[in-house]
């Protein structure tokens, strides 16, 4: 798979900028099949930069209830933290 294909987005929530101030970490949803691997090939292709660290979470789709009955789907999604190496920085999120 091409990086482009590989990292969807980039994640911009409260969490995220903390984990980026405190651990030199930035954090971005991913396509489902992806691995640590990929993923770490995949953001030092896109941004130039050294990846350390790759760290995965998943969560899964699910139902929306209202009043004890199901109305709808959740969508579930993939998260990679990835941890630079020290003195790098992607500018992409600077001033968010």
């Amino acid at each position: 798979m091409d990086y482009t294909q590989i990292l969807l987005k980039p994640v911009i929530s409260e969490k995220a900028t903390m984990v980026k101030e405190d651990g030199n970490q930035v954090v971005f949803y991913v396509h489902d099949s992806a691995n640590k691997i990929e993923i770490k090939k995949a953001v030092e292709q896109a941004f130039k930069v050294r990846v350390e660290k790759v760290t995965v979470t998943r969560k899964k789709p699910g139902v929306r209830s209202r009043w004890g009955r199901p109305v709808g789907k959740v969508s579930g999604h993939k998260k990679a933290y990835v941890t630079l190496a020290a003195g790098d920085k992607i500018e992409f999120f600077e001033g968010v």
